[in-house]
């Protein structure tokens, strides 16, 4: 029966043998259906009996709403196949895959994330490293063509020490005084990226991001261990340059905000995400400056695991 539904109707190709013998049976159940109401009428069919009369009408009755519903069905059946005269030469060709089309469903995924960073405070003369965590919450909206936009709100404590070195002021030491400073970091970042993923093997995917990301300081505490004389401290604040612990966003010496542009990407694999990426530090932090023009920017990479909820 398979050749039957290699044939389509608007080809102007034979039709069908088994869109015939429906039509056949189509033709004979009406016939037979008038030859009987004649009977009836007539008195013609003497060696049946009424009701045996009425037994055949309703068989062939059926027979006709039969070869209706599958003449239908041969009629969608065919409309549905290809044309052979404008089929695709690959269509005979028993090894070609059917390609499914993707369906496009908008959906959110929630992910915990959390993993290692650094941040690279970095002067014309000078540079100072933070290491510390990352942990927080996004989210991700899924577009067609595989792309998704990514936001969240994350949490990065980080600690980073440096020693400044001061000549000593005092005529009995020519030796060099070290202030000591042990930073402590604590900064929300609010990213914006769009994500492009490709699928490798099965569940295994490979994706790239790249876009801009929001921090905002909320604390930076430098706890200050002079080691210096007390002529060269009494000069160092004559400077307005701090000898003792504080805060460096409440003092005023860094900007709270930064604006970065981040680029990175990594490997998923069912709910798990494993990525890497740095963030290039747009706009001067440094709020109070020693020395005229100086600028500090704040750069950074991270490489973190998140887990879809």
């Amino acid at each position: 029966m398979a050749p039957f539904l290699l044939y389509g109707r608007k080809s102007g190709a034979k039709v069908l043998p088994f869109f015939e013998l429906c039509k056949y049976f189509e033709r004979k159940s009406i016939f037979f259906l008038k030859k009987l109401h004649i009977s009836v009428e007539s008195s013609t069919f003497a060696p049946l009996k009424i009701h045996e009369m009425m037994k055949m009408r309703i068989i062939y009755l059926l027979l006709l709403l039969c070869s209706v519903v599958v003449c239908s069905w041969a009629q969608d059946v065919t409309n549905t196949l290809p044309d052979l005269q404008t089929a695709e030469p690959d269509f005979f060709d028993p090894t070609r895959k059917t390609v499914v089309k993707e369906e496009y469903k908008f959906s959110t995924d929630w992910r915990w994330e959390t993993g290692y960073t650094q941040l690279n405070q970095k002067q014309d003369t000078s540079s100072l490293y933070l290491h510390g965590v990352r942990l927080g919450a996004t989210v991700d909206f899924n577009l067609p063509y595989r792309f998704s936009i990514q936001t969240g709100v994350l949490a990065a404590l980080t600690y980073g020490r440096n020693n400044q070195h001061w000549a000593s002021l005092t005529e009995e030491s020519a030796q060099v005084n070290v202030m000591q400073h042990n930073i402590i970091q604590l900064q929300l970042t609010i990213p914006v990226r769009a994500y492009y993923n490709i699928k490798l093997w099965k569940e295994l995917r490979m994706f790239f991001y790249a876009g801009p990301q929001l921090q905002i300081g909320l604390t930076s505490y430098d706890l200050i261990q002079n080691n210096t004389s007390e002529l060269t401290t009494q000069w160092l604040e004559q400077q307005g340059i701090a000898t003792t612990p504080y805060d460096r966003y409440v003092d005023r010496e860094l900007y709270r905000t930064n604006i970065q542009f981040g680029l990175g990407g990594g490997f998923e694999w069912d709910r798990y995400r494993l990525q890497a990426g740095y963030d290039f530090g747009l706009n001067n932090i440094l709020k109070t400056s020693i020395i005229a023009k100086q600028k500090m920017n704040e750069w950074g990479w991270m490489c973190t695991f998140s887990y879809q909820l």
